[in-house]
C-alpha cells in the first residue's frame, strides 16, 4: 500500500534514527512525499551532516503532484476541522490531504494527526 511521509519521520531518517514503516515504504518504492515536506526538510537542515543526508535522500523520493483541486480540498479540510475546534496549519492540512488524495497511510511522528484522525478517515503508521 502507498504511504505518505510527514516531515517528522524524514527528519528522524536524516538524523540516523530508523523508522521501520518509512524504511519499508522506501524499499518497496511505495513512499510519496508532499511537496511542502521537502521545503520543511531542507529549511530545517542546520548542519552539514543533515544537508548531506538530505541531498542523498531527495533523488529517491517520489513527490505527490498537487493541483488546484488539492489546494481547495486543503482549505476545506482546515475549515471543517476548525469548525470542530481543531486548528491545523496549512502544511499539516496539506500533508493530511495528500494521504487522503492517495488513499495512503500517513507515516508520522506528529501527534496532531492522531487528533485529526478522530474527524477524518486518516490511516496512521
Amino acid at each position: 500500500m502507498v504511504a505518505v511521509a510527514d516531515t517528522s519521520v524524514l527528519i528522524d531518517r536524516v538524523n540516523g534514527r530508523g523508522v521501520p514503516a518509512l524504511d519499508l515504504a522506501l524499499a518497496e518504492g511505495l513512499l510519496i512525499v508532499p511537496p511542502i515536506v521537502i521545503s520543511e526538510l531542507v529549511s530545517g537542515a542546520t548542519r552539514a551532516k543533515e544537508t548531506a543526508a538530505i541531498a542523498e535522500l531527495l533523488p529517491i523520493l517520489k513527490i505527490h503532484e498537487t493541483d488546484l483541486r488539492h489546494w481547495i480540498a486543503v482549505g476545506d479540510l482546515r475549515r471543517d476541522l476548525s469548525a470542530r475546534g481543531v486548528n491545523l496549519t496549512i502544511p499539516d492540512a496539506h500533508v493530511a490531504q495528500c494521504a487522503i488524495d492517495l488513499d495512503a497511510t500517513l507515516i508520522t511522528g506528529d501527534k496532531v494527526f492522531i487528533l485529526v484522525g478522530r474527524y477524518i478517515p486518516l490511516r496512521l503508521a
